[in-house]
């Protein structure tokens, strides 16, 4: 046989074994990350739960308990700012278990609270602990799946976030409904399942597919754009001006700041709409649970979509889905809460729709900006939504305050889901 033939054979079986382990590898990674923040939400989105036992302990308003939601968003939007920046330089693996143990300690601190200023402060610090999370999380992604395949990748880690939700919930219900537990248990055993995923993250993650011996991922998005690949290490105040000049991108993070507070506004009012000051009525109780299944579900729906139909067109699927979002809750408002039917449907619509396009959101980082800037975007990107978020939460109480009537929540995330839309219709890669 001819040895020139003999090479040829070789190498090629030698590129296609290559290959497939890298993608074993890819997977590794997606699913090690995946595993790490399906427990992040443990932390952070308990808080609604103990709303009920924290007004009747401390004697304060739902307002003002707002306002320590909003020290969260506020604390975990400044740091995602901070934080993604600091994924570009350090990668993922040190950073998401920093902030996961950080928010254990936060968490069992506000535990202990014994005066409402402590539960704000406590509460605000989680909030930066727990943006250590996100960023660094999605810059790890950005590196290991290229972009024809980031939106799927994208939607397999929110899926992980949305069943996170819905993890909480249910955690939430049986230590309330079957336990009976004070409301203090909520920040002491949830979190214990964030160090298990912080330890199987740390041990399994590699921050890129350099770091096993494979080449670094050549971004077609990024060529396709027309953004100039980042071939020098750029400083941090220089990834920060690259990212805040880009005007596409700037308008996708007030899209998206508008989408998250419609998101924020179901995830904390829901549970109080539906199921009141205590846990009865089944009816009552599966409703509420069909938002964040919803939303686990819509995460990988549109990740897929805007990869295969939208050709990583993400705009597009976003405006969509946002538009029917905005009528869906509208519709929300409109049928009585008791109509259990009507209630599962519609609550199961508005959490896929709310929260699925943002496996849509979050490509257009590494698509706009490119790779090595994804992690600084993405925390820009994060601050955006955080902080509006955190304007949202006391205003949606003010609302229903001066209203008297808990379902108005639903008409003013539907105006959100409605700018939303039209704002992301501008950005075009």
């Amino acid at each position: 046989m001819d040895e020139s033939f003999c090479k040829t054979i070789i190498t090629i079986n030698y590129m296609n074994n290559s290959a497939s382990d890298f993608r074993k590898s890819q997977w590794e990674m997606l699913f090690a990350v995946m595993f790490c923040y399906l427990f992040y939400y443990t932390g952070r989105q308990n808080f609604g739960w103990a709303i009920q036992g924290i007004a009747l302990e401390f004697n304060v308003s739902k307002q003002n308990i707002g306002w320590a939601g909003a020290a969260m968003l506020w604390a975990y939007g400044i740091g995602q700012f901070v934080n993604g920046n600091l994924a570009d330089k350090y990668g993922a693996k040190r950073m998401m278990v920093i902030g996961g143990i950080l928010s254990v300690v936060m968490n069992w601190a506000t535990s202990f609270a014994t005066a409402y200023w402590m539960i704000v402060l406590f509460w605000a610090l989680n909030g930066f602990s727990q943006s250590l999370g996100w960023a660094p999380g999605s810059r790890l992604v950005s590196d290991w799946w290229g972009g024809k395949e980031r939106g799927k990748a994208f939607g397999f880690y929110l899926f992980a976030a949305g069943c996170s939700s819905i993890l909480i919930y249910l955690l939430s219900i049986v230590m309330l409904d079957i336990y009976k537990l004070d409301w203090r248990w909520l920040f002491r055993l949830p979190v214990l399942l964030l160090l298990l995923g912080c330890v199987v993250f740390y041990n399994v993650v590699k921050n890129k597919p350099e770091d096993l011996g494979y080449a670094p991922l050549k971004d077609e998005n990024e060529i396709e754009s027309g953004e100039d690949l980042v071939e020098v290490e750029e400083t941090s105040l220089q990834r920060y001006k690259k990212v805040l000049k880009n005007k596409k991108f700037i308008l996708a993070c007030i899209s998206i700041g508008f989408q998250n507070t419609a998101r924020y506004g179901l995830l904390v009012w829901v549970p109080l709409y539906y199921l009141g000051t205590s846990i009865t009525g089944s009816s009552n109780l599966w409703i509420a649970l069909a938002l964040p299944i919803g939303m686990a579900l819509g995460t990988i729906f549109f990740g897929q979509l805007s990869d295969t139909v939208f050709k990583s067109n993400r705009s597009r699927p976003i405006a969509i889905s946002l538009g029917l979002a905005g009528l869906v809750i509208l519709l929300v408002y409109i049928v009585p809460k008791e109509n259990m039917l009507g209630g599962l449907l519609l609550m199961f619509l508005a959490g896929f729709l709310v929260y699925g396009p943002q496996s849509c959101y979050w490509p257009l980082s590494p698509d706009l900006l490119g790779v090595k800037r994804s992690g600084t975007g993405i925390g820009v990107m994060n601050t955006f939504a955080y902080g509006l978020a955190g304007i949202g939460e006391p205003l949606l109480g003010y609302l229903a305050d001066v209203t008297g009537k808990d379902n108005i929540v639903f008409v003013a995330t539907s105006v959100m889901c409605f700018i939303a839309a039209l704002i992301v219709l501008f950005v075009r890669r």
